[in-house]
């Protein structure tokens, strides 16, 4: 019989999601072979799988059905990756990583995270690079996008967006965004900060991450509804994946052609073949 404290904090996570939990839950033991609760997923320069897991907490590096630890953050709160929300690589196979708890984006050298604004990014969610190498950060705390430059240093506001999550760089350098909340739920962004609307009505119920595939269709993932919907260039959406056994998708990456989402619920990395047909790259933990 489940007791009302049990009932209340599903509640809870129901009303708020994997952000909730993002902020409250407190980081278990290493289990080196296997993802506790992955949030972010990014392709390395190697074709590896890299995966921000906010309960190692630290990055996984995905190899041939093997989990290794990429970085392990410690449980001491306000130290480098406690709270890590993203990874991202950039062109150079440099790897970023978003972090909560440091109020900061992190790039990696020499194995080490390196802090890239001083702690001047509120809660950073997702990152993206322009052509130039220099960072794109969705901030759900200021309700902002902020460009970073690549050697590091202050942030320089891109655009205003409610609850801005995922973001992405198409190949013709135009950014994307998934807006959470409002009646644009996914947009691009211009140089000049100019938001345009590319689904116009509140279709999705809790987006939270857009890739674009080479022929221009993206995919977003939604978080309540189970699903992964594809857009096409006109702003249609329409539901491709959905129901088990994805059970709660959150970030996305692009591999060979292939869609990769980052399940926390179901503790695994979905790999979508171009059917939608899924297949976990490591089995979920017990």
């Amino acid at each position: 019989m489940i007791g009302a404290g049990a009932r209340r904090w599903s509640g809870l996570i129901g009303m708020f999601g994997t952000g909730l939990i993002a902020l409250f839950a407190l980081p278990a033991p290493v289990h080196g072979e296997e993802l506790l609760y992955p949030l972010s997923v990014a392709v390395s320069s190697d074709g590896a799988v890299l995966v921000a897991d906010r309960m190692l907490p630290g990055l996984l590096k995905l190899e041939s059905a093997k989990a290794e630890v990429f970085f392990q953050g410690k449980k001491t709160f306000r130290t480098p990756l406690n709270a890590v929300r993203a990874v991202a690589v950039a062109a150079d196979g440099t790897v970023h990583a978003a972090d909560s708890a440091t109020r900061d984006v992190f790039k990696f050298v020499d194995g080490q995270p390196v802090p890239l604004t001083q702690g001047k990014i509120g809660i950073p969610v997702d990152i993206a690079f322009d052509p130039s190498g220099d960072l794109f950060v969705s901030d759900l705390e200021t309700q902002r996008i902020w460009r970073v430059p690549a050697a590091g240093g202050e942030p320089k506001e891109v655009a205003q967006l409610a609850a801005p999550r995922g973001l992405f760089v198409d190949g013709t350098g135009r950014l994307w965004a998934v807006a959470a909340s409002g009646e644009q739920p996914l947009v691009r962004i211009a140089a000049d900060g100019s938001v345009e609307p590319v689904v116009k009505e509140r279709l999705f119920e809790f987006p939270h991450d857009v890739v674009v595939a080479d022929d221009g269709t993206a995919y977003v993932s939604d978080n309540y509804a189970r699903a992964i919907w594809k857009v096409a260039a006109d702003g249609t959406a329409t539901k491709w994946v959905t129901g088990e056994p994805l059970k709660g998708p959150v970030g996305l990456s692009i591999r060979g052609g292939k869609l990769l989402i980052a399940d926390p619920q179901a503790k695994t990395v979905w790999e979508a073949d171009s059917e939608g047909k899924l297949t976990a790259l490591l089995p979920a933990a017990k």
